[in-house]
């Protein structure tokens, strides 16, 4: 697509590829005159600035020369403030090469002429700049005449040796783009020679033994030191000839697909499959991928009809080209395709614009402005290279996958050994790739410890392991539920030990304590338990001794105070009364002691009573153990009292009231929201065997997205989990939603370091959570056939699975019930075809002659007529898809028994399913003679299904269809012709021949 465009007669130079923004030197080229006959000559600077929409180009700065220029190059050497810098060589007509600076001519400051030398005694035609030394320069001119210049040192040149006999004109040099000291020269009789400027000789000398081959252009291959291209501008000869110098007898390769002689080439540098040459009315991108035999035309890039005698790659930007034409224009173009809308200017344009309203006649009168017609906007669509060049080609390319795979892969370059084609091997690596040793070390233990049970060992070793003292007393906490007498060793935990507070009390009272070692005096303890009964005998009383003195008689006071009352009421047995009188007088121990004589209810009262009234620190405790309301306790206890809360309830909870006692006393702590009372909430929710609330208090106060933070997560977790579980005597489910998501999360970490196998261990198969049950199937999936079928069995897939229908809801009364296929009563009269009721083919299938609506006709499989039908009507290709069970595959095609679970993948659209039940039923009817043809017709399916046909061929195949279901055969033939003439064949080749050759086939047969 052309982009820019500029009206001057001369040779163009880019400006090298670190200079920014991208500029076009131009210089006027000798022996060619423009229509006006001018005779100066000048070397101008433009911006290509794709920003502007127009095709012009702005001019930075234009210097007069004396002399015009039969070629220009710009080299990256010296260095520019506004980046324009590097230098500029011309050869003029009268062999002077002429060193400039371009910064000075776009600032029209210093001297703009650097250095200059008249060493060539004729027209310096050929300029070239070592790749690998900008500062050396070679030439080329009449009489054999090559100089290589030291821009550093300008006014010595040297040669590469002595001229080559008898002498010739030098059309092109060129050095070697991987040796540094090769160069290459090349004359108008085809001849080229190779030089060694180390040892200043030439090595080689290679010509076209035809005789035919007027050298125009000759280029090194980018990449492949021995191989270079000579074109001929001869036009009984226009051929491109590559020659390697290791077998320079004959030609490598020879492209001959131009009409004319070439007068200039071009070889990208940027792709080495790219080689641009023009021919009139096309530029030409050749050669193609070495591994090919042949070179071959690859891009046709219109232009101009006008001969081209200097075309060059943009060395920033590859996509770039620029082309100098005889008829006076230069022009940008680009070949990665585009639509440009510009309006053709004419010629009669630009003259009335010049002439304006002057009167050329002298009549003294003003003419009015010419009405030139303006021509119709008109959009140029260039389509872009068909295979994506070099530099949008990822040279490499890594792609991580599920369960830490990466995917690597690179474009290898061919071997340039040997000059022949050589297919290039691409390979694709995957590799696993491990980031988190440490957490896959964890995750390797806790998995050993919990399958084999040694779940006490593990906490032992996390408590030797612990950095702080509360994961230490985490871990100590997990360790007892795993022994016998939890509730005590918890209490031991929390620093409360009933030897030491044996010790205490004894020392408190002045008694020397003996203890036995165990707390408990065995023999003794033996007697209690023997003194036990389950049931109270009624006619045993049991009686204590009441001390009484010598000579105490039983005084029983009749006067009316405290004392008399007390007595007279417990000679009649009011022991309410009694207990009233010494609760008035603050005699409680006497008031309690009565109270137990006078039943449950009576103790009770008189407890409360006592409790009530008394408020001391510990009143609250004794309230708490009498009447075993420990609710209050844990709601209303101070915070810094939480271990003597926990303890009270260890020691007297009731085991179905515990668990809810410390989650409620740890929900308390947990709202503080500081580290230290979340520690201290979760060691109640330890002791309450609560999982979920664990998670949720260990999470507040950590980032949980760190690995290994996550893994001490899942290690507390696991481990109180098979706690429970050992309690209860079964398994936990997993439904909480918080649980289902560290577990997730933590296999999913597990998996990205590969251990699959290991990751979906920790995830439990009874679990309903989605999350958990989307990566179990997940995981089960990406361990492949060897991991996936060691014995397990498939998690249950964790969609619904819905079924699939077009975007046009169509009527509930359209849908079809399914039907069972039932032995026929009698012999159809219709033609035998497949019948599928239920079965893939129905679900895709659209009758041709059934128009949209309802199914109230439907006949059975063993119905004698068919319903009747109507033609196909325009709303035909609305009626709804329905995906349905293959039930009955055995009436299937033989080449669907083998695809149609890939196809059942996609299922076509709506608008394509007419064709799919056309074409699947004709291999079906000529079984034998057409088996070929039903497997090449899966192709067909598959562009169906993946939408990658053009809109004229998919016309073209739904017309085929309605001929075909009609029998008019020879109009489905007309409509292929005409799709086959009309169409890319590469895109259809690989199933419109088969098609030609089904409607063929059944042309003749008159099915």
């Amino acid at each position: 697509m052309r982009l820019k465009e500029i009206q001057r007669t001369a040779h163009p130079a880019w400006s090298p590829a670190p200079h920014h923004p991208i500029c076009l030197a131009l210089g006027t080229s000798a022996q060619q005159l423009d229509a006006s006959f001018n005779t100066t000559a000048a070397l101008e600077i433009f911006q290509v600035d794709f920003a502007d929409p127009s095709l012009g180009m702005k001019l930075k700065g234009s210097l007069p020369t004396s002399n015009r220029l039969h070629s220009l190059v710009w080299v990256n050497f010296g260095a520019g403030e506004d980046g324009l810098g590097g230098r500029l060589i011309g050869g003029s007509d009268n062999g002077t090469v002429t060193v400039y600076s371009p910064e000075a001519i776009v600032t029209s400051g210093a001297e703009a002429i650097i250095g200059q030398s008249d060493k060539h005694t004729g027209p310096v035609r050929a300029l070239d700049f070592n790749p690998f030394q900008s500062n050396l320069l070679a030439s080329g001119a009449n009489d054999s005449e090559i100089y290589i210049w030291d821009l550093n040192n300008f006014s010595n040149p040297m040669t590469p040796g002595t001229k080559s006999q008898p002498p010739e004109d030098i059309s092109v040099v060129s050095w070697n783009r991987q040796v540094q000291h090769i160069l290459a020269s090349a004359n108008p009789s085809g001849k080229a020679v190779v030089w060694d400027l180390r040892k200043n000789e030439p090595i080689i000398k290679i010509s076209d033994h035809s005789n035919r081959m007027h050298c125009s252009g000759m280029l090194w291959h980018p990449e492949v030191a021995t191989q270079l291209v000579l074109a001929s501008e001869d036009d009984r000869m226009p051929v491109i000839q590559m020659w390697d110098l290791r077998f320079a007898t004959s030609p490598l390769k020879v492209l001959e697909n131009h009409t004319r002689g070439l007068l200039s080439i071009a070889w990208s540098q940027a792709d080495p499959e790219l080689l641009l040459s023009k021919v009139p009315a096309f530029l030409l991108c050749s050669i193609g991928p070495r591994h090919l035999s042949l070179p071959r035309v690859i891009y046709e890039l219109p232009t101009t009809n006008q001969w081209c005698f200097d075309i060059q790659w943009c060395p920033r930007n590859p996509a770039l080209l620029s082309a100098a034409s005889f008829d006076g224009w230069i022009s940008v173009y680009s070949v990665m395709g585009g639509s440009l809308e510009a309006q053709q200017q004419s010629r009669a344009d630009q003259i009335s614009s010049s002439f304006d309203t002057m009167d050329p006649f002298g009549t003294g009168q003003v003419l009015p402005p010419l009405q030139v017609p303006q021509p119709t906007p008109q959009t140029t669509l260039v389509a872009p290279l068909k295979k994506p060049p070099k530099w949008v080609r990822r040279p490499v390319g890594a792609s991580f996958a599920f369960g830490g795979k990466l995917i690597t892969f690179e474009s290898p370059k061919a071997p340039v050994q040997s000059p022949q084609p050589v297919p290039v091997p691409r390979q694709v690596f995957v590799s696993q790739v491990t980031t988190e040793t440490e957490l896959l070390q964890r995750s390797r233990e806790l998995q050993a410890a919990l399958q084999s049970g040694s779940l006490s060992d593990y906490c032992q070793a996390k408590i030797h392991k612990a950095p702080t003292d509360s994961e230490q007393d985490i871990w100590r906490f997990l360790l007892v539920n795993f022994e016998d007498e939890a509730r005590v060793k918890f209490l031991r935990l929390l620093g409360f030990s009933k030897e030491d507070l044996e010790r205490k009390i004894s020392t408190c009272l002045g008694k020397n304590l003996q203890p036995n070692g165990h707390g408990v005096d065995a023999n003794d303890l033996a007697e209690k338990i023997q003194l036990l009964s389950t049931q109270v005998n009624k006619e045993k009383k049991i009686s204590f001794p009441i001390p009484v003195s010598a000579g105490t008689l039983l005084y029983a006071p009749v006067v009316l105070d405290a004392d008399g009352l007390i007595s007279q009421a417990l000679l009649v047995g009011n022991f309410e009364g009694a207990v009233d009188l010494c609760l008035n007088e603050g005699r409680y121990a006497e008031a309690i002691l009565l109270a137990i004589s006078g039943g449950q209810e009576l103790l009770q009262k008189t407890q409360q009573t006592y409790l009530d009234e008394q408020r001391n620190s510990i009143s609250m405790l004794i309230s708490s153990v009498v009447t075993q309301n420990w609710g209050d306790i844990v709601q209303s206890c101070a915070l810094e009292n939480w271990k003597e809360a926990l303890a009270a309830l260890l020691t007297y909870a009731h085991p179905k009231e515990f668990a809810h006692l410390c989650e409620t006393l740890g929900s308390r702590l947990e709202g503080e929201r500081t580290e230290k009372r979340c520690l201290q909430a979760c060691l109640c929710y330890i002791c309450s065997g609560n999982i979920e609330k664990l998670v949720e208090c260990w999470a507040l106060q950590r980032d949980c997205s760190s690995p290994l933070v996550l893994e001490d997560l899942v290690e507390k977790m696991m481990v109180l989990r098979k706690s429970v579980e050992r309690l209860r005597n079964s398994e936990v489910a997993v439904q909480s939603p918080i649980l289902a998501d560290k577990l997730t999360h933590y296999a999913g970490l597990l998996a990205s370091q590969g251990s699959l196998a290991t990751a979906l261990s920790y995830l439990p198969d009874t679990s309903d959570q989605a999350c958990i049950m989307m990566m179990r199937d997940r995981l089960f999936h990406a361990q492949g056939e060897g991991g996936a079928a060691g014995g397990q069995q498939p998690p249950p897939f964790p969609y619904n699975r819905v079924r699939v229908t077009g975007g046009d809801p169509a009527p509930a009364q359209a849908l079809a019930a399914p039907v069972q296929a039932q032995p026929p009563t009698q012999t159809p009269v219709f033609r035998n075809e497949c019948i599928l009721f239920d079965t893939f083919a129905s679900a895709l299938r659209i009758d041709p002659y059934r128009a949209h609506g309802p199914q109230a006709d439907l006949r059975q499989p063993g119905s004698t007529l068919p319903a009747s039908r109507t033609r196909p009507s325009k709303s035909l290709h609305k009626t709804a898809v329905s995906a349905l069970v293959i039930q009955k595959t055995e009436f299937l095609p033989a080449y669907l028994h083998k695809t149609h679970r890939a196809i059942l993948k996609v299922l076509l659209f709506e608008s394509d399913v007419l064709i799919f039940n056309i074409f699947i039923y004709f291999p079906q009817q000529t079984k034998r003679k057409l088996e070929d043809a039903s497997k090449r017709l899966g192709y067909l399916y598959d562009k169906l299904r993946e939408q990658t046909l053009s809109n004229n061929i998919l016309g073209g195949l739904h017309e085929i269809s309605r001929c075909v279901a009609g029998q008019n055969y020879q109009r489905g033939l007309e409509v292929h012709t005409a799709v086959v003439t009309s169409s890319n064949f590469s895109e259809i080749q690989a199933f419109m021949p088969i098609l030609k050759v089904v409607m063929t086939i059944a042309n003749k047969l008159g099915v």
